[in-house]
């Protein structure tokens, strides 16, 4: 990552949108981190940087996405009614 910045002017939906992807890349990083794969420890990183940036610059606090959402709550209650 290059330590230049530039300022950009974005909806606070799309910040919520940045942050939610981000936090998705985290779920995805961290699985293949503990499957061993290579260079996703870095990675996750500079994602986690990356999110704790985003969050921070948030105008108010963001709620976080209800578990029961999405492919990891499918999955979560597949898992559940097994």
């Amino acid at each position: 990552m290059t330590d230049k910045t530039k300022k950009l002017e974005i909806s606070q939906s799309e910040l919520d949108l940045i942050a939610n992807a981000l936090e998705t890349q985290t779920k995805i990083l961290n699985m293949q981190a503990s499957a061993g794969g290579h260079g996703a420890l870095a990675k996750l990183n500079e994602v986690k940087r990356l999110l704790a940036t985003v969050s921070s610059q948030a105008d108010k606090p963001r709620a976080r996405r209800p578990e029961t959402n999405g492919l990891w709550g499918l999955l979560r209650s597949i898992g559940e009614a097994t």
